[in-house]
């Protein structure tokens, strides 16, 4: 048995913000992938993956068995499958904000889920909301609070916006070209932990000044970045790019790994390029954005840049 792949994703534009209904923009980004496989011989990584789903398959059974649960599933298929020592089969780095449970989680969906929405239907908005309701509910085993919205970009492997939390949609983006300029991801070298950044976040709520800095500032220039790059308008774009970075730079500290405080600010002093968070942060990938990439790679020396979009 091998199934379907599911792809990673990317959060452009929204970390944080969508929690407080700022604008998002999510694409595929189809270098990292998963299928459920059920393996010929078990290996230590197959029976790790093993014991996750088991783990995750525990979870499955008592929502079943909960009347608010928004999805019904095959629970004896997926058992006989596990039996078998059905894994997960992912070249998605975890705790690296690019979607790796969000993926698992639309894979066991796609194979187990009864009354399942599938993607040759006519996605309307109410579907979507279902959509990302059944999987923001399986995906909260894994995160403690989930959006759905990383599962949504795997199952859908489209690009989505988000107007709101009640309103989302596929998204057109611009074709890319190679005038220069990219997104890219940026290695850190370690894992993030979606839960305690989310909590710290939380706790940041608390404060009347980062509330105000968060409507005024932060979902501002978020939701002007998601326009502009909707719109193909890259000039403006790097200009509110620019100012989402120093705005994440002067309050998200806790979130961006120390060792990357100054190369942030040394993106915001060349504009070489400019850093913002790729998912919860705390580790994991940077996004950067840069109208030169080649000018970005010099200034960047050593780290290694993998490139998601091209302007």
């Amino acid at each position: 048995m091998k199934g379907p792949l599911f792809y990673s994703k990317i959060l452009l534009f929204g970390e944080y913000g969508i929690i407080k209904d700022s604008k998002g923009l999510s694409i595929p980004y189809n270098f990292y992938k998963g299928a459920l496989i059920i393996p010929e011989q078990q290996t230590l990584q197959t029976q790790q993956s093993n014991k996750h789903l088991k783990d995750f398959c525990a979870y499955l059974e008592k929502l079943d068995q909960d009347q608010e649960s928004l999805t019904r599933f095959k629970l004896g298929q997926l058992r006989e499958d596990l039996a078998q020592g059905m894994y997960f089969d992912s070249s998605i780095p975890q705790g690296y904000g690019v979607g790796s449970s969000g993926a698992l989680v639309a894979a066991v969906y796609d194979r187990y889920s009864i009354d399942k929405i599938t993607i040759l239907e006519n996605l309307t908005r109410e579907k979507l909301l279902a959509l990302k309701a059944s999987f923001a509910q399986m995906e909260s085993f894994f995160h403690g609070k989930s959006s759905g919205l990383d599962p949504l970009n795997s199952y859908l492997s489209l690009p989505i916006l988000i107007n709101s939390q009640e309103h989302i949609e596929p998204a057109g983006i611009p074709s890319q070209t190679n005038t220069g300029g990219a997104v890219f991801l940026l290695d850190s070298g370690m894992t993030g932990e979606t839960a305690p950044m989310v909590q710290l976040f939380m706790e940041k709520m608390k404060h009347e000044g980062f509330r105000s800095m968060l409507k005024n500032e932060f979902v501002t220039y978020t939701d002007r970045c998601v326009e502009d790059f909707l719109k193909g308008d890259v000039g403006s774009l790097f200009g509110n790019i620019k100012r989402l970075s120093k705005v994440v730079l002067d309050h998200f500290q806790p979130m961006i790994p120390k060792q990357f405080h100054e190369l942030w600010q040394r993106g915001l002093e060349t504009n070489a390029y400019y850093l913002k968070l790729c998912g919860s942060g705390g580790g994991g990938y940077m996004l950067g954005f840069t109208q030169d990439l080649e000018q970005a790679k010099a200034v960047l020396g050593d780290h290694k840049l993998e490139v998601v979009y091209q302007f």
